[in-house]
């Protein structure tokens, strides 16, 4: 499945109605340990199909960012069920990302 880039208008009904589990990665361009996490997020979005994969740009959707508390990038959420089931700062190899879901 590919990557679906998250905004306030497809927040409800990717996120919070979803029937998969959702791996969200908060991220902005300028952020270097972002553009690291980023095509190992990819990658993950290719090899699970099981799990939905979204990308939240903070700069473009900072309400989003700010209903997760997020301060620090790359941030990653995992949501089951509409509900934060696990998150982590920080750039994060594969098998953590993994673990996490």
């Amino acid at each position: 499945m590919s990557v679906i880039k998250i905004n306030k208008g497809n927040f409800q009904n990717e996120v919070i109605n979803s029937e998969s589990t959702v791996l969200l990665d908060f991220y902005a361009d300028w952020c270097g340990p972002c553009r690291m996490v980023s095509p190992i997020v990819d990658e993950i979005a290719e090899e699970r199909v099981d799990i939905k994969v979204g990308k939240i740009n903070v700069d473009e959707e900072s309400e989003l960012a700010s209903k997760f508390g997020i301060y620090s990038i790359p941030a990653l959420v995992v949501m089951k069920d509409g509900k934060v089931v696990n998150q982590a700062v920080g750039a994060r190899p594969k098998a953590q990302i993994l673990a996490m879901l």
